[in-house]
């Protein structure tokens, strides 16, 4: 499943020990766009954490899975994010734009006086 909106708020890191080591999670939420604007919390798991490196105030787009499980005779669901892709509204310092090299023959085009005009 996928859902695309700004990241609003990013909740306290959580991690612990388990049965198969050490684990961490970390929720955010999304709030999506429209007439009718809805929050969703999400979650990031292990080293996607790093991977993924969400902000505050990004616009973003989100693969997900839902999982439910039961504990105490109660159910508890959860959106585990595993693809988070950037959109074009990010608020983080990206870096300067990528721009192609300059072709290597340019300064030898303009110096050999065969101009086109």
């Amino acid at each position: 499943m996928e859902i695309s909106g700004k990241i609003v708020a990013l909740l306290p890191g959580q991690s612990g020990q388990g049965k198969n080591g050490t684990w961490k999670k970390q929720e955010y939420i999304l709030e999506t766009t429209g007439q009718y604007p809805k929050k969703v919390c999400f979650s990031i798991w292990g080293d996607k954490i790093d991977q993924f490196a969400v902000k505050q105030g990004e616009t973003v787009e989100i693969s997900f899975d839902v999982e439910s499980r039961e504990y105490n005779q109660r159910w508890y669901t959860e959106l585990r994010a595993f693809r988070v892709t950037k959109q074009g509204g990010s608020t983080g310092n990206d870096g300067p734009p990528n721009f192609p090299p300059p072709a290597d023959d340019f300064m030898e085009k303009a110096d050999d006086g065969d101009l086109p005009f």
